[in-house]
């Protein structure tokens, strides 16, 4: 019976890597950090969400131990059965209080959180209105809901029609798609906080300005920007100024607060509440586990003590951006640490920025070029980002490797 399907998917993953899109896993040989082992070289890691550099902290890793030791190694069930225990409302209620909103619950991974939120809240008579390079997480759980549907051109607000240069065909602005969206009976925006391809973090202000004018509700995924975009790092609503002013917050533990697994959904409380009785992902999957939850709570409490790392983190950024773009690298601008390295201006750009990463590896500097269709044709990059753990000789080192290589290639 596989016979058929067998040599489909045989031929299907040869084109793929004849493409040049297959996607090969480089295997790591240690404990994730600044620095890690790949097929027995140490290298330096530039493309990890490992932003304050908890991954390895040894706080976390004790926190970790000591949870396991006193609330076990799972609790196999769900969180309404047997599977809530006093850490997880310890944790639902510290999230709160760090991104400033009423109520959290937890989800196995942000992935199923942004799954759980659309189908129960938003139905034939509601729309969603959500910007054009949203998150796959965000985009299969809209695909989830009943709902109308609007997609807007990406970062473009006001009420306009413009050509998407990702598909080519004419796109809307936001205020244009919440004009025609008027009569539905709730309506809300959708945007990643910070957009994990570029860097660029979301008009969360002008959005805020336009959901007020509109009555429409405001929802943004924050994880890659949770713990450290913001003075104290709160998040993209801290950073524009929004506190307060967002409905839902969805976010994750697997990046910047730990690098394990784990996510939620953050807000109005009767949106969370609702979603402990009606999220579906939240009522089937198994509970985080303590080990998890135990050093979410520590790195919460790290960053709620002290900004040390998020300061750090700022200044390892813009180092980086300064010094790459004074070498003459072509970098989408920002304050985001996600700094796209792009190639799309050069000849074969493509089999380009492969080269240049592979090159790089060989210089102790790993990194991964990104190609349609992760990203648009002809906006083809090597995504770099920094961290928390990058101590300055280590930027020193990747920008000396980068400027060698681009010289090397003929792009300096």
């Amino acid at each position: 019976m596989y016979g058929k399907m067998k040599e489909f998917l045989a031929d299907e993953l040869q084109s793929l890597r004849d493409q040049k899109l297959y996607k090969d896993e480089r295997v790591i040989e240690s404990e994730q950090g600044a620095e890690i082992t790949v097929r027995g070289q140490r290298v330096l890691n530039f493309c990890a969400n490992n932003y304050l550099g908890l991954s390895s902290h040894p706080e976390l890793i004790k926190a970790a131990h000591q949870s396991i030791d006193e609330r076990g190694y799972g609790l196999s069930s769900v969180r309404f059965i047997c599977g809530t225990q006093d850490i997880h409302k310890e944790l639902e209620r510290k999230v709160s209080e760090f991104l400033g909103t009423e109520d959290t619950i937890l989800f196995a991974a942000c992935f199923d959180a942004n799954a759980a939120v659309f189908e129960p809240l938003f139905g034939p008579e509601d729309a969603i209105i959500t910007d054009s390079l949203n998150h796959a997480s965000l985009i299969d759980g809209i695909r989830l809901s009943k709902a109308q549907r609007w997609i807007y051109n990406h970062g473009h607000l006001g009420d306009t029609e413009t050509e998407d240069p990702g598909t080519g065909k004419m796109a809307k602005g936001l205020e244009r798609c919440l004009k025609e969206a008027k009569d539905c009976r709730f309506k809300v925006i959708v945007t990643d906080g910070a957009f994990s391809m570029d860097g660029e973090i979301a008009k969360l202000d002008e959005i805020c300005d336009l959901a007020e004018k509109y009555d429409a509700l405001v929802m943004h995924d924050d994880c890659h920007s949770t713990g450290f975009l913001g003075k104290t790092g709160r998040g993209t609503h801290e950073y524009c100024d929004v506190m307060g002013r967002t409905d839902i917050i969805t976010t994750t533990f697997g990046k910047a607060l730990g690098g394990a697994s784990g996510g939620c959904v953050s807000g109005r409380k009767e949106i969370v509440e609702w979603l402990r009785n009606k999220g579906r992902p939240y009522l089937f999957s198994n509970t985080v586990p303590p080990s998890v939850v135990g050093a979410s709570i520590k790195a919460i409490d790290l960053l709620t003590s002290s900004t040390y790392l998020r300061d750090k983190l700022e200044a390892n950024t813009k180092k980086f951006r300064e010094e790459m773009t004074a070498a003459g690298f072509d970098i989408i601008p920002g304050d985001h640490p996600i700094v796209p390295i792009m190639f799309g201006k050069y000849d074969n750009c493509s089999q380009l920025a492969v080269d240049f990463a592979n090159k790089l590896l060989e210089e102790g500097i790993y990194v991964i070029a990104f190609s349609f269709p992760v990203v648009p044709r002809g906006k083809d990059r090597i995504r770099v980002q920094l961290s928390a753990a990058h101590e300055p000789e280590h930027i020193d080192r990747a920008i000396a490797a980068f400027t060698k290589v681009g010289k090397e290639l003929g792009m300096l």
